[in-house]
């Protein structure tokens, strides 16, 4: 195996880069002990607030927003985008970068177009369809190209040639042993041992309209004898549980340790973002997907070829309501067969080895270019 030395990577904005990206340095340090790791981000993005903790080193550079439709008249106009490549560039200079792996989000512009300048290699890993602008910008620059689920190559042009790596995802998930960790899991929110456990939640900044349909159905769930482990979210208003309900409704405003939720859940309900559908489908836990309507569908795409798969079960956000909840989601969560079915389909759909994957992939595009 050859070696690095070091290496950059790029991907802000949102968790949907940033938790790949830490999780592929990870796998980077594991095998490289000795390597330079600098992620690149932006001024306002997640990044500020998800990667200093992990003790990788930040850089931030300015980043701006790109227009939908990508042209060379792009690389050309702006000026910012100029000083943006430029400041990327100093970085990439001074560590003495062995390659870039970008992830997606404004922040990767600049360091593919200074990466191209350098003739560096670029390895860039996308897990949406279609690929967001910073990616397909990043393709006018490199062949290496990885994507997160088996579908994508089918369903995006653009990606037809990619290499299927899966999503690199962190070990505390990817080693986890869900049946043995679920009694502590269980104990720690105050759940029982003998009732089935939906576990809800929309993602880091939560899903309102996920939120509230499911509080409004906590009387006819905890009736039924199906307990609930719900986290908020980050930026959503708080809304009301009965009090006196008969079973356990546990509501978090946030959950770091997503592996105790994922330990605990029976059944989840969520939305369809790429790093859930990856976590889910690695872990093997049946989901409801409920994908999010303002967009150009990229989160139904995600959770589609799992529901094909048999793997989950997919409702649109307009037809979530507590009498759908009543009427789907009861009868399934007390159903132990059915549900024990779809997460062996889930997890056959899944992959754990994202980040092991994704390494090998870039050791070969720096191999190429030695």
């Amino acid at each position: 195996m050859m070696s690095l030395q070091s290496v950059v990577l790029a991907g802000g904005g949102t968790g949907g880069h940033i938790y790949p990206l830490l999780a592929f340095a990870d796998a980077v340090k594991r095998h490289f002990p000795h390597v330079r790791i600098t992620a690149l981000g932006s001024p306002k993005g997640m990044e500020n607030e998800l990667i200093p903790p992990t003790g990788y080193d930040l850089r931030i550079i300015p980043a701006f927003q790109l227009p939908r439709s990508i042209n060379l008249n792009l690389l050309r106009t702006p000026d910012r985008m100029y000083k943006s490549a430029h400041a990327a560039g100093k970085i990439l200079d001074e560590v003495q970068a062995d390659v870039v792996v970008g992830f997606g989000g404004y922040v990767s512009v600049p360091a593919y177009l200074a990466a191209w300048r350098r003739e560096l290699p670029i390895v860039i890993h996308e897990v949406n369809v279609p690929p967001g602008v910073a990616n397909r910008m990043g393709m006018k620059f490199t062949k290496n190209v990885a994507v997160g689920f088996p579908s994508q190559p089918q369903q995006a042009e653009s990606l037809r040639d990619a290499r299927v790596v899966g999503v690199p995802l962190r070990t505390t998930l990817t080693h986890l042993d869900r049946a043995a960790l679920r009694p502590q899991a269980l104990y720690q929110f105050g759940l029982r041992p003998d009732l089935p456990v939906l576990f809800v939640s929309g993602g880091s900044s939560g899903a309102r309209t996920i939120n509230l349909a499911v509080a409004a159905a906590a009387k006819r769930l905890a009736h039924s004898g199906i307990q609930v482990l719900h986290v908020q979210g980050g930026r959503n208003d708080p809304f009301e549980v009965p009090h006196d309900l008969p079973v356990p409704y546990v509501v978090l405003p946030y959950l770091s340790d997503m592996q105790l939720g994922y330990a605990a859940a029976d059944l989840m309900l969520c939305r369809g973002g790429a790093i859930t559908v990856a976590e889910t489908t690695a872990l093997g836990v049946p989901a409801v997907y409920v994908p999010y309507p303002h967009s150009n569908q990229e989160q139904k795409r995600n959770a589609l070829p799992v529901v094909e798969a048999g793997g989950g079960v997919l409702v649109d956000n307009s037809e979530l309501t507590p009498e759908w909840i009543e009427q789907h989601i009861i009868p399934l969560a007390r159903d132990r067969q059915r549900l024990a079915m779809m997460g062996a389909a889930a997890s056959r759909y899944g992959r754990r080895d994202g980040d092991e994957a994704l390494l090998e992939f870039v050791l070969e595009a720096v191999a190429k270019t030695r």
